[in-house]
């Protein structure tokens, strides 16, 4: 499969990180007044950044997609110095991505004596640092000088985030007041999740069309609970063919387990279903997949492993 990645052209770029705020997944940071991408996990190639150098130093370059290499990255990462491995890792810390957070530090452990820097000053800042609480200081463009932008930056409404187990759900006919939510991470919507993603990995997935949580009122506790989530829309989304390509990388690289698919009756849903299929045909591994069709007053109609 083909992925898209933003690629900075650093003699055009000047710093002036107009196109920082412009990333959704947080993934562009200015460091010593130039644009850097320090999360190649998080880039969705959507080129939200691209409209808003007045530059032209961001482009979008096709390559093969191959399941996130952390050790590969840090490779790349030391070539560019200090702060650009400081800003990743604080950025695998912001985004809940222990794993390679873990892989990361061993790496420049385990190849400290090669570093033109003391990795442990690293580690060590990496340790202590804590995710920016102050979101319109976060959206701002920075001055463009020196380090300054190191971990959070973009829209706070599709920055990654695992919730763990999620809430616990109420027993069945229970009647409560306050039903816990069972979502397991953040952002779900197709377009912004990227599959890459610690979260997905060895999951059961829910692929949900838009509509279906406000029709079924037990949807958290008897079809979200334990699963991971993406959604979409395949009526009004637009370029649905990154939703396949993404759908094959979960299935591939991420390794989830089952695959459920929630739609609603209406003819216009049936593309979702077809969407998966496709992917499933495209994937090299094979994954069970239940198909659930619900009715718009609520019921489920039909559900059925295919």
């Amino acid at each position: 499969m083909k992925r898209e990645i933003i690629q900075i052209d650093e003699e055009k770029c000047d710093g002036c990180g107009i196109c920082i705020p412009n990333c959704h997944e947080g993934a562009l940071q200015i460091i010593d007044e130039k644009a850097v991408l320090i999360s190649d996990l998080m880039c969705d190639g959507l080129g939200a950044c691209i409209g808003h150098c007045p530059q032209d130093a961001l482009t979008i370059e096709e390559r093969e997609a191959e399941p996130y290499d952390e050790i590969a990255v840090m490779k790349e990462m030391i070539q560019k110095g200090k702060n650009v491995v400081t800003a990743h890792m604080k950025h695998l810390k912001d985004h809940q991505e222990h794993a390679f957070l873990k892989q990361g530090v061993q790496f420049l452990l385990e190849n400290k004596e090669k570093l033109d820097f003391n990795p442990v000053e690293i580690i060590q800042e990496v340790h202590h640092h804590s995710k920016p609480q102050n979101i319109s200081q976060e959206t701002q463009a920075p001055e463009p000088s020196g380090l300054q932008m190191q971990s959070g930056f973009g829209c706070q409404g599709s920055q990654e985030m695992s919730f763990q187990a999620g809430g616990q759900a109420e027993p069945a006919g229970e009647v409560v007041s306050d039903q816990p939510s069972t979502l397991r991470q953040w952002p779900v919507q197709m377009h912004l999740i990227n599959p890459g993603a610690g979260y997905f990995k060895d999951s059961d997935l829910l692929v949900s069309a838009d509509c279906v949580a406000y029709s079924l009122g037990n949807f958290h506790a008897k079809h979200l609970q334990n699963k991971s989530l993406v959604i979409a829309c395949p009526k009004l989304d637009s370029n649905m063919e990154v939703y396949e390509q993404k759908l094959t990388a979960l299935i591939d690289h991420a390794g989830v387990n089952t695959i459920t698919v929630m739609i609603m009756e209406v003819p216009c849903c049936g593309g979702l279903m077809q969407l998966v299929q496709s992917a499933t045909s495209k994937a090299q591994r094979k994954v069970p997949v239940k198909a659930v069709q619900v009715g718009i007053q609520g019921e489920i109609l039909a559900e059925e492993w295919i």
